[in-house]
């Protein structure tokens, strides 16, 4: 059996700039490349531990650049956006309550 390790380690090395950042595309004259985060793991056994292996992939997409005669800009996508904000909000709420709270004694 081939080295799983190994073979994982060859396709990993692929990913890189190729997984965040897509191949550009052009809309009625303005070039778009899309934008993401990217995180992969893999993890293998070996023949004393019952062989196996396994692997994940995430992806975020983050936005996309935008290039017209104006020059180029970066266009985020508001749904991680949203979704990172709202636990900041929370945390943020709660650990300002408790500074305000302290104040008060």
């Amino acid at each position: 059996m081939p080295n799983i390790a190994v073979e994982l380690g060859k396709q990993a090395a692929e990913f890189g700039v190729k997984s965040a950042y897509g191949e550009p595309q052009d809309v009625d004259g303005t070039s778009i490349t899309p934008v993401a985060v990217t995180v992969t793991g893999f993890g293998a056994g070996t023949a004393e531990a019952g062989e196996g292996g396994g692997g994940y992939g995430v992806s975020i997409p983050l936005g996309v650049y935008v290039r017209r005669e104006e020059g180029l800009r970066f266009e985020p996508n508001p749904v991680p956006l949203i979704v990172v904000a709202i636990p900041f909000v929370w945390v943020a709420g709660r650990a300002l309550a408790r500074v305000i709270r302290a104040l008060k004694k």
